[in-house]
């Protein structure tokens, strides 16, 4: 007898065009891999004005001027409003989570979450939502706590959950990897964008968002100890507040007046230019502090890119030390990280055989693994477990 098809309830505050980290990314992928099986049928509800393919909310005056993260929750209530006619509620980070957990509660529907990041891991977000960090914190911890499942996207984000919040049953935490798309993400070098922005030598490259998490900073303060023969290509833009924004603005202003070759592109690339400057990049730099995973190096990784990272969160089960890349430790020592991260950038820089030993091993692990196809159907069988 064919089981019933399955309607999903997706809660995100990014969807396309407003993508600005990895969580939209896999909300976009996911929503795309899951739309080819004919098991479930899926509605998006996000932040914003309305799309051709989402339902979006957002807040009239005078409420769009409160605490940003008292908006959210008056969003997350409209959302929960409109999810009567779903089977499940699958939300994504602390934005749309306590829509779903109202949801569940109005409409007796199972609530899923995939947890891309964990509130008291990043506590310098007090900096940016001030007290509204309290409130994500707690909603954050609620929604947890009384969610049906919970989707780590690592075993170490797994882990991490379970210290978090050890209230939690251990069986209600599956991990699903992150995916990545390897058609879209493949070796596609192309001078022609190299030359656009001025790129004349072997570089390294950098895509992230300013915030402390991704460690630009770090990254920076490392670069004065690579040769200067070696570009440093930097992605990165929308700082998360502005005392980390002025650090990086400062650090680069630094760098450039002492080398010619720091490139820093503040808009967000288009996808052909990313892909291009992934290809072309000898090493792919992620000096994050706190990472889950990290869907960039899944990106660099279906590129044949070679990576030097911290060995944080989810990274080392992507980057894999001597394999497919090179694993930095990070500890409170920063001068220590950042020594040790110049040493690992430099090894890479200066050996392109090296590099491309790493980059090749990576694809072939990507398509095997990682596949967005496979997100999805381990996905489904969790929705049929809580039916």
């Amino acid at each position: 007898m064919k089981e019933k098809q399955l309607s999903i309830g997706m809660l995100t505050r990014e969807w396309p065009p407003h993508i600005y980290g990895g969580a939209g990314v896999h909300v976009r992928e996911l929503v795309a891999a899951l739309s080819r099986e004919s098991e479930v049928s899926t509605s998006v509800h996000c932040f914003g004005i309305d799309r051709d393919d989402a339902l979006g909310y957002q807040l009239q005056s005078p409420y769009d001027s409160v605490n940003p993260a008292l908006q959210s929750l008056l969003i997350d209530s409209d959302m929960a409003s409109n999810l009567a006619q779903v089977d499940i509620a699958h939300s994504h980070t602390w934005y749309t989570n306590f829509a779903g957990h109202l949801a569940a509660k109005m409409h007796r529907i199972p609530h899923v979450i995939t947890a891309h990041s964990l509130e008291p891991l990043r506590p310098w977000k007090a900096e940016q939502l001030g007290g509204g960090y309290i409130i994500s914190s707690w909603v954050e911890q609620m929604c947890y706590e009384s969610a049906d499942a919970i989707i780590s996207v690592s075993k170490g984000m797994r882990a991490d959950i379970l210290r978090c919040y050890p209230s939690l049953e251990s069986k209600k935490v599956v991990t699903i990897l992150n995916g990545i798309d390897t058609e879209k993400f493949s070796p596609k070098r192309n001078p022609s964008i190299e030359a656009k922005y001025g790129i004349t030598s072997n570089y390294a490259l950098f895509v992230g968002r300013i915030t402390r998490q991704k460690g630009l900073a770090h990254l920076l303060k490392a670069w004065r100890e690579v040769s200067s023969k070696y570009a440093l290509v930097i992605a990165a833009g929308s700082p998360d507040e502005p005392a980390v924004g002025a650090e990086v603005e400062s650090l680069i202003a630094e760098l450039k007046s002492k080398r010619p070759n720091i490139i820093w592109i503040k808009e967000m690339l288009p996808h052909d230019e990313l892909v291009a400057l992934l290809s072309g990049a000898q090493v792919f730099i992620c000096p994050s502090i706190y990472e889950p995973l990290g869907i960039v190096n899944l990106e660099a990784m279906a590129c044949e890119t070679a990576v030097v990272a911290s060995n944080v969160g989810g990274i080392p089960e992507v980057v894999i030390d001597g394999v497919t890349g090179v694993l930095v430790n990070y500890q409170n020592d920063s001068e220590k990280f950042e020594s040790e991260l110049s040493q690992a950038i430099s090894k890479v820089l200066s050996d392109e055989s090296l590099a491309k030993k790493y980059g090749a091993e990576r694809r072939k692990r990507a398509k095997a693994e990682f596949g967005w196809d496979k997100v999805a159907r381990e996905t489904i069988n969790l929705y049929r477990s809580l039916i």
